[in-house]
């Protein structure tokens, strides 16, 4: 159950909006599941009427206008560097909150939505006993245009004796509280909650975001562009080893990219905004277009500046780096030099890779099951590795984009939660920048089996750590995952052989008791070896020869 908190000063607005036909007239038959005693002495669970929703709204008001309380909250608004900026006090005396079910959860009677409207009012305080109430309606309107059932809870900030209702950290209340009656009316428990993990899910704001792109750039994907953006920045993240770097490489994938800078200051940059440069009909850059930006803490929570700079090198001489091509970006103009590559032959490169990822692999095995930080790190950098290496041989998202989308949403730990900055801390980087330069060739089928086979026991470990943190849901979706989209990478069965053992407990598959294998499977002399990686059609296929196909075992 997803809780949604917002703060106004029109009641009789926000209650017309809720007896209306709705933004996408998903809103049909609204009328009251719940309430103060004061409202439902005076109305029944009929279907609400403008004239009746007004008179609602004048009940709910009453104690605030017989008393004259007032309640406000800091007014914020947006300065020109994209900062926000406290502005005086704005009226806030409304608190709306809506309690979203997941599409595929039980059906929840209009009893039951009383009952739990009910309990979140009293552990939210508004019916807290011993104090004085404050008014407040639960309404029930059908389902969403996503298909998620859901009520809207309109309430006053004022008791019945004018004092205000104390509502300082709603929002993280709001939340232990929905996950309280998750477990009390037996609903799906939200994924990532009890472990702190914040993950953003496809708003109605992005599906106008989307659209917005769509007619921009003359496309229609099937994913937001959020995604396919945040997917696209990881990767340069991960495989950036400095702050530079990281500008130069998502200007070479053909981001745009800009800074923000810290108040009244050229030379401290405290976030940035990323973009896809808008596209004509036949792929040109559009440049009476405008793109859709999105700040880098809007993609996800590890990919804000703050959180970033924490896994890259930092000195003097890079710092003034950095600010130079920050600058460089936000006028357009090209990069000073190319993002540094890793150099060396395409075998080398991925023995390399290899080694690496050994690395990443064992230095997961020694995090602590309830280090919730770590974990949430190395589901970001492993997200990462998935990412690049989708980004070079995926010319549409595959099952390397899912497995790095499914990854990223464990990563999104919150900002004062998160690791602090480490010398020597083990990266997955160095995977990342090499399947960055490396390319997928038919006769480096094997080389790439092993990685994938390594990144699965990676997957594993993470998965592990959620179900020993007691977070099922995204354990198993993890798992199914992994056995669904990676094993599509290529058709192995022995990847599919060797899953985590059920025998084995949570806290001994997250430190790492898990199967890594150390070769690649051996076929017959001849036979050719299926590679999905590869953008164009395997040499097998074009009737090639065996040089062509890769070599024997």
């Amino acid at each position: 159950m997803i809780p949604n908190v917002t703060r106004g000063a029109t009641m009789a607005g926000l209650l017309r909006y809720l007896v209306g036909p709705g933004k996408a007239n998903e809103h049909e038959t609204p009328h009251l599941v719940g309430g103060d005693p004061a409202i439902m002495a005076w109305h029944d669970d009929a279907e609400l009427s403008a004239l009746e929703a007004r008179d609602i709204a004048r009940k709910l008001e009453h104690p605030r206008r017989v008393f004259g309380t007032e309640v406000t909250v800091p007014k914020r608004v947006m300065g020109d560097d994209l900062k926000w900026l406290t502005d005086g006090v704005r009226d806030a005396h409304v608190w709306h909150c809506s309690l979203s079910l997941r599409a595929d959860d039980r059906v929840v009677s209009d009893t039951e939505w009383g009952e739990i409207a009910t309990d979140f009012m009293r552990e939210m305080g508004f019916a807290e006993e011993g104090l004085s109430p404050a008014r407040w309606v639960a309404i029930h309107h059908g389902k969403s245009a996503a298909g998620n059932d859901h009520i809207h809870i309109a309430a006053t900030c004022v008791r019945e004796d004018g004092t205000k209702v104390a509502l300082w950290n709603d929002w993280k209340k709001t939340q232990s509280v929905a996950a309280e009656l998750e477990l009390k009316y037996g609903l799906t428990i939200t994924e990532g909650r009890a472990a702190g993990i914040v993950s953003r899910g496809f708003s109605r704001a992005d599906a106008e975001k989307a659209a917005r792109v769509a007619t921009t750039e003359g496309r229609n994907d099937s994913e937001p562009s959020r995604v396919a953006l945040a997917r696209s920045v990881r990767a340069c993240a991960t495989s950036a080893r400095t702050e530079v770097d990281f500008v130069r490489r998502v200007r070479a994938e053909g981001l745009l990219i800009r800074p923000r800078y810290a108040a009244g200051r050229e030379d401290v940059v405290t976030g940035y905004s990323v973009a896809q440069a808008p596209r004509n009909s036949d792929g040109s850059r559009d440049f009476d277009a405008k793109p859709i930006w999105f700040g880098g803490g809007q993609l996800g929570k590890d990919l804000s500046l703050p959180r970033l700079r924490a896994e890259w090198d930092d000195t003097p001489q890079q710092s003034l780096e950095a600010a130079a091509e920050w600058r460089r970006a936000k006028r357009g103009r090209p990069a000073m030099r190319g993002a540094n590559r890793r150099k060396g032959t395409q075998p080398d490169l991925l023995r390399a890779a290899h080694a690496d990822l050994e690395k990443w692999t064992a230095y997961l095995r020694t995090i602590p099951a309830d280090d919730r930080a770590a974990w949430a790190r190395a589901a970001g950098q492993t997200a990462g590795v998935f990412a690049a290496w989708s980004a070079r041989t995926e010319p549409v998202p595959g099952p390397l984009a899912a497995a790095s989308d499914a990854l990223s949403r464990s990563a999104g730990i919150q900002a004062h939660r998160a690791l602090p900055k480490k010398a020597g801390r083990v990266s997955a980087g160095g995977v990342a920048m090499i399947l960055m330069t490396a390319t997928a060739h038919a006769n480096s089928t094997l080389a790439y089996t092993v990685l994938i086979r390594q990144l699965l026991a990676a997957v594993d470990a993470i998965a592990a750590s959620h179900s020993a943190a007691g977070d099922l849901q995204r354990a198993q979706a993890l798992t199914a995952m992994a056995r669904s989209e990676l094993d599509r990478v290529n058709a192995i069965p022995a990847v599919a052989a060797t899953p985590v053992s059920a025998q084995q407990s949570p806290v001994e598959r997250a430190r790492g008791d898990f199967p890594i294998a150390p070769t690649a499977p051996r076929r017959e002399p001849g036979s050719a070896v299926s590679n999905t990686l590869t953008p164009a059609e395997p040499a097998r296929r074009r009737g090639g020869t065996e040089r062509e196909i890769g070599p024997r075992s």
